[in-house]
C-alpha cells in the first residue's frame, strides 16, 4: 500500500482546505482510513477515520468543523474548516489493512496564520 497526502498550505484562521490522500496498491477489504496531525512538540494525534462500514469518527476538537470522506479504499479527503492555528500541524494519512497492518502518508504541513 502506497499514501500520496496532498493538499497542506498556509490558510488564514477561519479558512478551509481539502486535504487528498490517494492510496495505490490497496484492496476494498481495508480496515479504516484516517488522518493524524502531529503539532510542534505534540504527539501524533487521531483527527478522524472512516471506518470500512462508513462510520466515521472525529476527536472532539474538530467536530462540526473538519469531514471525512473515502472513495473506497482508493483516496481519503478531510475537508477542514473554520480553521485556527490550533490546528497547525502535519497531517498525516493512514490506511489501516484488513489484518491490522497500517500504512502511514509522507504528512503535508498545515499552517493556520493571519
Amino acid at each position: 500500500v502506497q499514501l500520496q497526502a496532498s493538499g497542506g498550505g498556509l490558510v488564514q484562521p477561519g479558512g478551509s482546505l481539502r486535504l487528498s490522500c490517494v492510496a495505490s496498491r490497496t484492496s476494498d477489504r481495508f480496515n479504516r482510513m484516517g488522518w493524524y496531525r502531529q503539532a510542534p512538540g505534540k504527539e501524533r494525534e487521531l483527527v478522524a477515520q472512516i471506518l470500512r462500514s462508513g462510520d466515521t469518527h472525529y476527536t472532539d476538537s474538530v467536530k462540526g468543523r473538519f469531514s471525512i470522506s473515502a472513495d473506497n479504499a482508493k483516496a481519503v479527503y478531510l475537508q477542514m474548516s473554520n480553521l485556527t492555528p490550533e490546528d497547525t500541524g502535519v497531517y498525516y494519512c493512514n490506511y489501516i489493512r484488513f489484518d491490522s497492518l497500517a500504512f502511514w502518508g509522507q504528512g503535508t504541513q498545515v499552517t493556520v496564520s493571519s
